[in-house]
């Protein structure tokens, strides 16, 4: 037998191999961790991020954090019930420190309700519960948790996220040692991603940068920025929570669908109806009184034993953070201190 025969059959059994793990659905081999980042270093490259802002955001970056991906998989929204969550957020602790907030940076807060048309108690509310009004806003490195994120491979957008990264960077809008956030990559008080940062955050303080670690103007302006961008109306409330017996749950069940589409917490949403359909349906305020008569569309959202009806500004909050648990948060609490 020659060798050139030889290599034919070894090439075709590869090829053979190779199309049955196909079929199988084998993963590819993952590289390594250096290999990963020479990738992302030549990829930034070609993007037209500077050489020297690439190699000293990766110089940093030794190894993935274990921990990082641990938490990633145990995200308190994701296990937590909506009636859990949402009791744990909104305390009266937590309404009196987002009443006094409001009263210290009532100014600025009016200045940026003014320019944008989100509710000062809404801005407050988003603000509380992404950095806990400013006070923990992440101490992990930017660039080394989406590194990690990207290479564990579960979610294919921490990879253009690190790039967003670099970019931010690469503009200097914020130096490397500054650029800290949370495990996820999110950063500074409205805990942006960096795709979010270079699409909402604000000047708002008029510095020449957009300031989401330090400056509370450019805090708020990004936070109401982002909103309006994800379809805040203004003069609409974003929902309120309503009285729905058991029989009138399953009776919902069977006349009104679930959305289709959309991430997780808009398809555990009912699409939208009237008003008028939810009265004739049986669903109540949750005093007992019957729901106003509006021209307005709403979904229910349902929790283990709290219900909501929501409108289209809940939306926005849900495109900022797509979690009822969240979302409904945010709208309980803007509510008790508004």
């Amino acid at each position: 037998m020659t060798s050139s025969s030889v290599g034919l059959r070894l090439a075709a059994g590869v090829l053979v191999v190779g199309a049955i793990a196909a079929q199988q659905g084998s993963p590819p081999e993952q590289p390594s961790f250096a290999a990963f980042l020479a990738e992302v270093r030549a990829e930034a490259l070609a993007r037209g991020i500077s050489e020297a802002v690439v190699d000293a955001a990766l110089a940093g970056v030794e190894a993935p954090a274990p921990v990082i991906v641990e938490r990633d998989r145990a995200q308190p929204e994701q296990i937590r019930s909506l009636d859990d969550y949402v009791e744990g957020w909104v305390t009266s602790r937590s309404v009196r420190t987002a009443r006094d907030m409001q009263r210290r940076y009532r100014q600025t807060l009016d200045r940026v309700s003014g320019r944008y048309g989100v509710p000062v108690p809404v801005l407050v509310s988003v603000w509380g519960l992404e950095s806990n009004f400013g006070r923990y806003t992440g101490s992990h490195p930017t660039v080394a948790a989406l590194a990690t994120l990207a290479y564990d491979g579960r979610r294919q957008l921490f990879r253009e996220e690190l790039f967003h990264a670099l970019t931010i960077l690469d503009q200097k809008h914020v130096g490397l040692d500054e650029m800290k956030g949370s495990w996820a990559g999110a950063m500074g008080q409205p805990q942006f991603m960096p795709s979010s940062y270079l699409k909402h955050a604000v000047d708002f303080d008029g510095d020449g940068r957009a300031d989401i670690w330090t400056s509370q103007p450019d805090v708020f302006a990004s936070i109401a920025n982002y909103l309006v961008s994800a379809g805040w109306t203004t003069g609409e409330r974003w929902g309120r929570e309503v009285r729905v017996p058991a029989s009138v749950l399953e009776r919902i069940g069977g006349d009104v669908p679930l959305r289709q589409r959309g991430c997780q917490a808009l398809r555990q949403m009912t699409v939208a109806r009237p008003l008028a359909e939810w009265r004739r349906l049986g669903v109540r305020l949750a005093g007992g009184q019957p729901l106003p008569r509006a021209d307005m569309s709403a979904s229910l959202v349902r929790g283990t034993q709290r219900h909501f009806l929501v409108y289209r500004n809940y939306l926005s909050i849900l495109d900022y953070n797509c979690s009822n648990s969240y979302a409904i948060s945010v709208g309980l609490l803007a509510d008790r201190i508004r």
